[in-house]
């Protein structure tokens, strides 16, 4: 593998510590913007596309709190060069304590990654649940 890929591998595994660490971690929503591009967009599995890093916000946000979601690990599969940026495909398990009761989900998920302000930050984030 070569250097380069290595570096992007190593920048994308640190955004995805933030989306867990902060995000679930500690519901600090500001952090979405050193996880998403400005103009990206999600794919939520059931719902329209959502547009905008202010719109994630609100999406994360109220889902989150309606989970009462306490972590959610990403784990890559897969990094492939795509033009400008770079295909993730990965699975994630997410930790979620609705009515106090503690649940794991295991999803999959693809996101292209693009660079904006000197960091690697999903632009384009589908994902749904395995069975």
């Amino acid at each position: 593998m070569d250097s380069a890929l290595v570096a992007v591998k190593l920048a994308m595994a640190s955004t995805n510590e933030i989306f867990n660490t902060e995000i679930f971690g500690k519901r600090n929503f500001a952090a979405l913007d050193n996880v998403y591009t400005s103009d990206a967009r999600i794919l939520p599995p059931g719902a329209p596309m959502i547009s905008g890093r202010e719109a994630i916000k609100t999406f994360w946000g109220d889902m989150i709190q309606a989970l009462n979601a306490t972590s959610a690990v990403l784990e890559s599969v897969e990094v492939m060069p795509a033009g400008d940026g770079v295909v993730e495909i990965g699975r994630a398990t997410l930790t979620a304590a609705p009515q106090g009761s503690t649940m794991q989900m295991e999803a999959k998920y693809v996101v292209y990654w693009r660079q904006e302000d000197d960091r690697w930050k999903w632009h384009v984030d589908i994902w749904n649940a395995n069975a």
